[in-house]
């Protein structure tokens, strides 16, 4: 194969094929008489090895250290190692396909488009024009869109919650500490009432280990004000401990 056809092979360019062989990641093949390269099929695995090592986010000094561990290994193994990572690509793109026929299906809103199950969550929710209700809605339309929201079991599980009218009241009083300080004493009696509000069906479908303040959640509980955050703050602090000792 001369350097066209083997970057076409691979999905790469031939550009990238020169960049490798200069950084001496890739070997320059044996030249033939007329003084092109001519490559093998044990130089497509090695470039195809390469573009997947990429790929996945290695540098390529990391890259580097890989293919020396390689370097012993027969041809047949690592063959069947790249073909078992093409069939999980395969899996990841019909994974994809069909979540992205499940939002298709659902209604395109102006925050989405929004998983089923949250959509049908937020359909049932009443109109309100509480910030922090607002805001609560924004953090799940975000960990929907990353793809770490809480998936269909917890979204059908917080509809009873999304329908309750006493959870308005509950809004109203945490806007009513937009302004405060993080030792206002409405601060300890709300999280409570926040907290019991929580019911123990939508614990029983929250992942071991969750909720947690830390990571995305120590991020969402940073776009509070203080006395908004330490509510929020010992509402998932109780949460965890319930979900803890729903486990133990």
């Amino acid at each position: 194969m001369r350097i066209g056809e083997i970057a076409a092979l691979v999905g790469v360019t031939s550009r990238a094929v020169r960049h490798y062989h200069h950084i001496g990641l890739l070997p320059e093949p044996a030249r033939r008489a007329n003084g092109y390269r001519a490559y093998t099929v044990r130089d497509a695995v090695l470039l195809a090895r390469i573009r997947r090592l990429t790929e996945i986010g290695l540098s390529l000094d990391e890259v580097r250290d890989v293919l020396a561990d390689d370097a012993g290994r027969e041809l047949v193994e690592v063959l069947g190692e790249l073909d078992a990572d093409l069939a999980r690509q395969e899996r990841e793109i019909r994974e994809r396909r069909r979540v992205l026929a499940a939002l298709l299906e659902a209604p395109l809103t102006s925050e989405g488009p929004l998983s089923p199950g949250l959509a049908a969550l937020l359909e049932r929710a009443p109109a309100t024009g509480s910030p922090a209700a607002a805001k609560d809605r924004e953090h799940l339309v975000l960990l929907d869109a990353a793809g770490g929201g809480a998936g269909a079991e917890v979204y059908a599980a917080l509809r009873p919650l999304a329908e309750d009218p006493g959870v308005l009241e509950l809004y109203g009083r945490l806007d009513e500490l937009a302004g405060a300080g993080a030792d206002d004493p409405r601060i300890a009696p709300l999280a409570a009432h926040l907290a019991a509000a929580v019911p123990d069906d939508v614990l029983a479908v929250i992942p071991q280990g969750e909720p947690a303040a830390t990571g995305v959640g120590r991020a969402l509980l940073d776009d509070y004000p203080p006395a908004q955050r330490e509510v929020v703050r010992r509402v998932m602090e109780t949460l965890a401990e319930r979900v803890q000792g729903r486990t133990s």
